[in-house]
């Protein structure tokens, strides 16, 4: 039978509009590439390399730090993943200092190769000098203003006018406590230990996910303009079911003065929904469109991606 073409135009716009905010099409299953089938090896956060921001497409040997948030002395905490004609390949990168407990978030430290802070579930922050197949801690403290019952897997970095800031979030729990975005300038004593301006915060509530378990955000990334992307996800136990999105929260900017002022949408911008994997990574490529996905799921271990969410 011949659909009236009034139909037919109302069809292919539906079609249009969910290809834009959501569910990954048929097949897309298949572009997820598994990094490990057990608790211990999901990936709760991910930062790239020196030398893999600009100019290498996803599949050109980039190399993805990513944390485990494993609790038990001697598991690994930190590898090293390549993404390579289509394959996924991870190695172990030896952790050198303090043990941390719960590893929920990586960020490179823009301008200085090699530096990394990373972030643990109860708000301590580990600068890292990574060489080769080592991490070494270099110091490590609190974020600032702890809320109650906050529970931090987010953490991102952004640098504008020669100044430094830091984005982090408590991921909240369901409808009844929103996640908490907090931002402050960032900076180094001589020593090595992170130093931080004053602190503000906004709440925040995910469009997506809706469940009682959610989690509004399980990640931060910011793009090159500015852009701030969130990942949230539902997980109702160590063997699922999950999901999690992807979504466009507002912006960040920082002045010349250090000023940090960030702006969220009344409405977040669902960038992609991903029924069955929960998101804990998600890092935008500097100089690219690409953003690399991480997941954690429990028991069934973890997988990555990349997907082109950081555009301008």
């Amino acid at each position: 039978m011949k659909l009236p073409t009034q139909c037919t135009a109302w069809l292919t716009a539906a079609a249009a509009l969910l290809a834009v905010i959501g569910t990954a099409p048929a097949g897309a299953d298949e572009a997820w590439q598994q990094v490990g089938g057990d608790a211990r090896s999901g990936v709760s956060g991910a930062a790239y390399e020196d030398g893999t921001a600009a100019g290498a497409g996803a599949d050109a040997g980039a190399g993805v730090l990513v944390v485990h948030d494993n609790k038990r002395s001697g598991q690994p905490r930190l590898s090293r993943i390549t993404q390579e004609e289509g394959t996924a390949t991870v190695a172990p990168v030896t952790w050198d200092g303090p043990e941390p407990v719960d590893l929920e978030a990586i960020e490179a430290v823009p301008g200085m190769p090699g530096e990394y802070l990373a972030l643990a579930s109860r708000g301590i922050v580990y600068r890292l000098t990574v060489t080769g197949t080592t991490a070494t801690v270099v110091d490590y403290a609190p974020l600032p203003a702890i809320g109650e019952g906050d529970d931090f897997e987010s953490f991102a970095l952004v640098a504008r006018n020669g100044r430094l800031a830091a984005l982090w979030a408590d991921r909240g729990a369901g409808p009844e406590r929103p996640a908490t975005l907090y931002a402050a300038p960032l900076t180094f004593a001589p020593w090595g230990q992170p130093q931080w301006g004053a602190v503000t915060h906004r709440a925040y509530r995910a469009t997506y996910p809706i469940d009682d378990g959610t989690r509004h955000i399980s990640d931060i990334s910011v793009t090159d303009s500015g852009r701030i992307l969130t990942g949230s996800a539902a997980d109702a136990g160590d063997d699922g079911p999950f999901d999690s999105a992807v979504s466009d929260a507002g912006r960040v900017t920082v002045a010349a003065n250090g000023r940090v002022r960030v702006t969220l949408a009344p409405s977040p911008r669902v960038l992609g929904t991903f029924p069955g994997y929960k998101i804990e990574a998600v890092e935008c490529r500097p100089g690219s469109a690409d953003a690399f996905l991480g997941t954690d799921d429990e028991n069934a271990g973890g997988y990555v991606r990349t997907l082109p969410l950081c555009a301008t």
